[in-house]
């Protein structure tokens, strides 16, 4: 059976973190998405430390569909350099896979709906 896979970024707003959220869950991308609002950040940045407020995203999805992720991501993202890391799942609820993989399974087949590929 196929794996589960978290993919971890951030957004510079919750308000972003959402549009683009419900994007990636019309398009089965993932099954589901959870918003983290009120996350500071401390990084480098052309050679600055900069602090930023920002929002997590956690997206639950098939591993099979990580790179479509990733890519969709980029594709929505404000940022230059998104963070986006894909994070394995050593476990999960057999009903909760299950879940994962019947609400992405529209894009491993023929797509159920045109209109949820976010065209």
């Amino acid at each position: 059976m196929e794996r589960a896979v978290f993919v971890y970024t951030t957004y510079p707003s919750v308000v972003e973190a959402e549009r683009a959220g419900r994007v990636l869950v019309e398009r089965r991308l993932c099954a589901c998405v959870n918003i983290l609002p009120g996350m500071v950040s401390l990084y480098w940045w052309l050679g600055a430390i900069e602090r930023g407020e920002e929002a997590v995203m956690i997206i639950k999805t098939r591993a099979s569909l990580a790179e479509a992720v990733r890519g969709a991501v980029k594709e929505l993202h404000s940022y230059t350099t998104p963070a986006i890391l894909v994070v394995p799942l050593e476990s999960v609820d057999p009903d909760y896979h299950a879940w994962i993989l019947k609400e992405t399974e529209a894009v491993q087949d023929a797509p159920r709906n045109p209109s949820l590929r976010g065209e």
